[in-house]
């Protein structure tokens, strides 16, 4: 089989992945160790690149991928490469959001479901001996207006695990039609107006930075719940903040955070920003550490698209 290229991979990845490729006739280089020098000085070498969140495709970057054919993001976000950019550079980009989505639809829900009946907070007064079933009282989820915004892959699977709830959902996107049976299509006025849980699934862009701010909570009719398992710079931390110190965000749960830097393990090794510290305090906030979209199942699945979409490509 002659070969059909070099491929690089930056970012550790399903095996799958390199499997597919090479057996297809491309030759793989797993340089997952090498450090950013190191990638820089010979890229240039390579008509495929595999990358996760930490590697920037940037303008410097793409200018020196001479030989570039494509760029493999595992994963949903664009947000670290320049795609308009490489686009003229007559470089494809691929990304695999059709891989995690199933993940993100139930971590939103299990987060949701856990907030509302208090499990977090219930499970560590029981293992400390506390048994206090009034101040455990969980609300119901039936009857509710779940307002999702971004009904793409995120979005539309967090919609389909909400059906058999009896609870009434609404969605807002500004850039596609939403036709599913089960989610009602509406403008964001009417998700501030009606909403009593707000969803995040959007992604990270100029228009999306702090979508969550002081104007966008003082705009809901009334207290509501929010879910943020999009991208952390979505939520302005310390309008969220403030909602909750005044009620009128009831309860969070946050999968990403504002504070995160693409090494997210060393995010607070120094000084905790006080809007953090804050969450941290709450008993009405659930924390997980960017995991939504991360299982057993998705870890194989954003591999086995993007090897698809290479494949069908090249």
């Amino acid at each position: 089989m002659p070969q059909k290229g070099k491929v690089l991979f930056v970012d550790s990845v399903h095996p799958i992945l390199k499997d597919g490729l090479e057996n297809a006739g491309w030759l793989c280089d797993w340089c997952v160790n090498d450090s950013f020098e190191e990638i820089k000085s010979k890229i240039g070498n390579y008509q495929g690149i595999v990358i996760r969140s930490k590697f920037p495709m940037n303008r410097e970057i793409i200018d020196l991928s001479t030989n570039l054919k494509f760029i493999a993001r595992s994963g949903a976000g664009l947000e670290n490469i320049d795609v308009e950019y490489a686009v003229e550079k007559g470089i494809e980009v691929f990304n695999s959001p059709e891989g995690n989505r199933d993940a993100v639809g139930e971590q939103a829900l299990g987060m949701l479901l856990s907030l509302f009946q208090k499990l977090n907070q219930a499970d560590q007064q029981v293992r400390r001996g506390i048994w206090d079933r009034e101040g455990n009282r969980g609300i119901e989820l039936k009857g509710k207006t779940v307002g999702i915004i971004g009904c793409g892959n995120m979005g539309s699977a967090f919609a389909q695990r909400l059906q058999g709830f009896e609870c009434k959902v609404i969605a807002y996107d500004k850039y596609q039609e939403v036709n599913l049976p089960y989610v009602k299509q509406v403008s964001l006025g009417d998700i501030q107006q009606h909403a009593d849980v707000i969803s995040f699934h959007t992604p990270l862009t100029q228009e999306t930075h702090y979508y969550l701010n002081a104007d966008f909570i003082n705009g809901c009719a009334k207290p509501f719940f929010l879910i943020n398992t999009a991208r952390g710079k979505v939520v302005n931390t310390a309008a969220l903040v403030e909602g909750l110190k005044t009620k009128r965000i009831l309860g969070v749960c946050l999968d990403v955070l504002e504070y995160e830097s693409s090494a997210f393990e060393n995010d607070f090794q120094n000084d905790m920003p006080e809007p953090m510290k804050y969450l941290i305090e709450s008993d009405n906030v659930i924390l997980s550490p960017h995991v939504a979209g991360w299982t057993t199942e998705s870890y194989e699945k954003l591999s086995q698209f993007l090897l698809d979409k290479i494949l069908a490509n090249f």
